[in-house]
């Protein structure tokens, strides 16, 4: 018969609570387990701020999305849990530590706002605040339902306090969301207009080729702008996150009081009378731990905020300390002033649909500035408070820091320290918003530092081999001689080339010669793997619009298989090159076969797609520039039929080689300033990091380029492959006619 609950079976019905509760304390330890995540996540952003000097501590690897708010509604499931009695020490103080390190959680993420889009952010607020929410209204029903025995509820005001400080929070969330589209929309105005000023002042002409100096230069100038600019960075100095800083620290302290208060009056970690057994205990030392960790990154943020406002406090008045910025309450002003998004025919339901709405967001904007008002006023009370100490300890930092820069001149290690400009002043590309106060020296020259750790980086990766391979090239006649116009085409539309594609061919040939010594085949196949690397990011740069994607590609599926496997079209190169076989025979065998692959393609493809050359697959357009670049070398220079003439053949290609990679770096200063100026200002910083890398790496090609006679082409030309064969090819019949050109 089954059990219908009656009391009749109160044995039965105990048996079956037990087996209900026995997964309980599996659940609390995953719990504790969710929170060890969370409290990871939040220690791996301090020590990466810690270790990068940014005492702002970005959000890395802990930051509001799907992830981080799972683990963290996992991490709640003690205080929403209305059903299981939670009355002893270690229980009521796992409850407050999960509502502490919420509150915690949320002041360690708000800075990620500023990497999301306006979507993510409405997406990713409203679902913390249905969570957080969730939690406040649980806890709530314990209070009402309990209120008669709250005299004897341990903790009780630190639940209290735990609960508001969440809401408080949340409430620093929507205010900083609001504000971030108004935020991004000055600084991308700011950005631009630094941006003309900084190519102009530099005199960056992109139909030259660009000093190092200079390329340095603009890259710091474009590096303080993006990390100024940076949205992570814009929120953790708002008034905003200092306050949900201070908060933070706060709570902390009211978390290790009543520890250190439960602990004195009824010892910690001994007693756990709930269905959650020995598993609270894990939850809360993995929650306290989280929390003291969590901690850092906020109440630095705080810190920071008070001693640069306190060391600029004297330029301010107190009128502009707390009057309330545009950009704070902009967004909610234009959706005011704004028509309805939805259309409404009975014109006065209309009209009151609007009045309602206008009055609603007069209403949040009230609220907004209110919100704004009270943390600028929590930041001057702060600042009254801790002046004196911050004074003092920036006069000892400052004097400690002299005596490190003059002990540490004469032992400066020339090759790690960069040059510096004294003349070079960024402080006028530093973006801050409107009342914003100037950042101070200190921190700009560590954001200047960092760009030049970033680009000394860059130096110890610098491509040995390719510079060896590019002090070959003497000049650019190898982009105009790798296909000649004699080899008759294998389809009615000519196939354009990528810079890396001629690079990979020429390669495969040139690797597949005979009675050329292995130390210089490996020489050149190390000198190519360089190359290409810089060759593909200057072919996808520039094609903006991806119509050599598919060319792009081929290059790539063929030097992979020449680079781990020494294969080209599943054709071992080294056994191509067998003895018996001469230069000649080995051209012969890879025109063939590669004619052969294009041919079978054109006769058995159907789609009407593969009419376009462009879409054809990675190993026909391979065949197809094998075919022709093989023939072109056994046109000019067949009939090899020795050692000295395969070796001297060898040497040909890899001018020509050299040649090709020489005429593609030239436009590396392009591909510098194209990342520098990166339009998404969620991942700006990034591509200027990127491009100091590159710069590093690539200083010793941009200076032995610079000794080189560079024909000056139109920017968008002198990115081309085909525009550079068309000149060369020009300029060679020019010097023809006027060897022939009689006197």
């Amino acid at each position: 018969m089954p059990f219908d609950g009656s009391a009749e079976d109160p044995e039965r019905a105990s048996s079956i609570e037990k087996l209900l509760e026995a997964p309980l304390p599996w659940i609390g330890l995953y719990v504790a387990a969710a929170s060890l995540a969370c409290a990871a996540a939040m220690a791996a952003d301090t020590l990466h701020g810690l270790w990068r000097k940014k005492h702002w501590f970005p959000s890395r690897y802990f930051s509001i999305n799907a992830t981080s708010l799972t683990l963290l509604a996992v991490s709640m499931k003690l205080p929403v849990d209305l059903s299981t009695r939670m009355y002893s020490v270690t229980d009521r103080l796992a409850k407050i530590s999960s509502l502490i390190f919420m509150s915690t959680a949320m002041a360690n993420i708000l800075t990620s706002l500023g990497s999301m889009t306006d979507q993510d952010v409405l997406m990713n607020v409203t679902a913390l605040g249905i969570l957080v929410i969730t939690v406040v209204v649980n806890v709530a029903i314990q209070v009402i339902q309990m209120h008669a025995y709250l005299g004897n509820r341990l903790g009780f005001h630190e639940e209290l306090l735990g609960t508001l400080s969440m809401l408080f929070l949340l409430l620093m969330f929507v205010s900083t969301a609001v504000m971030i589209p108004s935020m991004k929309r000055y600084l991308e105005t700011k950005y631009h207009e630094m941006h003309r000023s900084a190519l102009i002042e530099d005199e960056i002409d992109l139909r030259k080729v660009i000093t190092v100096d200079k390329l340095r230069v603009l890259v710091k100038k474009y590096w303080v702008m993006a990390e100024t600019s940076n949205p992570q960075f814009v929120i953790a100095r708002s008034v905003t996150c200092t306050t949900s800083g201070m908060l933070s620290l706060m709570i902390c302290l009211v978390l290790a009081e009543v520890e250190i208060r439960m602990a004195m009056g009824f010892g910690l970690l001994q007693h756990s009378f709930s269905s959650y057994g020995w598993s609270t205990k894990f939850v809360l030392i993995a929650q306290t731990a989280g929390v003291i960790v969590g901690t850092i990154a906020p109440a630095s943020r705080w810190l920071v905020a008070v001693k640069y406002s306190s060391l600029n406090q004297g330029r301010r008045s107190f009128g502009n300390a707390v009057s309330v910025e545009d950009y704070w309450t902009q967004k909610m002003v234009e959706w005011r002033q704004s028509s309805l998004s939805f259309q409404i025919r009975h014109f006065k339901s209309r009209k009151l649909i609007h009045d309602l709405r206008a009055l609603f967001l007069k209403s949040c904007i009230s609220v907004q500035r209110l919100v704004i008002l009270a943390s600028k006023l929590v930041l001057l009370i702060s600042i009254c408070f801790t002046s004196p100490v911050i004074s003092c300890v920036d006069y000892f930092t400052r004097l400690r820091r002299q005596n490190r820069v003059a002990h540490s001149a004469s032992s400066r290690d020339p090759e790690v320290s960069e040059k510096v400009d004294p003349e070079l002043d960024l402080s006028h590309y530093v973006m801050l918003l409107e009342g914003e106060v100037e950042l101070p020296a200190e921190t700009l020259e560590n954001i200047c530092k960092e760009i030049d750790q970033v680009i000394h980086k860059g130096k110890l990766k610098r491509p040995n081999n390719l510079l060896k391979l590019l002090s070959k090239s003497c000049s650019f006649k190898g982009v105009g001689e790798f296909d000649s116009s004699q080899v008759p085409p294998l389809h009615s539309q000519d196939l354009p080339y990528c810079w890396s594609l001629p690079v990979v061919t020429l390669a495969c040939i040139a690797l597949a010669l005979p009675n050329v010594e292995k130390s210089k085949l490996d020489c050149l196949l190390r000198s190519v793997t360089e190359g290409l690397r810089l060759v593909k990011l200057v072919d996808k740069t520039m094609d903006k619009k991806g119509g050599l994607a598919n060319i792009r590609t081929a290059a790539d599926v063929v030097w992979v298989k020449v680079e781990l496997y020494h294969k080209w079209q599943d054709e071992d190169l080294r056994n191509v090159s067998v003895k018996g076989k001469n230069a000649a025979e080995i051209l012969q065998e890879l025109f063939y076969k590669a004619e052969k692959t294009v041919l079978e393609f054109q006769r058995n493809a159907r789609d009407c797609l593969m009419k376009n050359p462009l879409n054809w697959p990675a190993n026909v357009i391979a065949s197809n520039a094998m075919y022709r670049m093989s023939r072109t070398v056994l046109l000019n220079h067949g009939g090899c039929e020795n050692e000295e003439t395969d070796d001297a053949l060898f040497d040909k290609l890899s001018f020509m080689i050299a040649d090709i990679l020489a005429a593609c770096l030239t436009n590396l200063a392009h591909v510098i300033t194209v990342k520098c100026h990166h339009s998404a200002i969620e991942v700006r910083e990034k591509s200027v990091r990127k491009a100091a890398m590159l710069l590093g790496e690539t200083e010793e090609i941009l200076a032995l380029l610079q000794q080189r006679q560079v024909p000056i082409l139109a920017p968008r030309k002198a990115t081309d492959i085909e525009e550079w064969r068309a000149f060369v090819k020009q300029e060679k019949i020019d010097k023809q006619s006027s060897v022939t050109r009689p006197n």
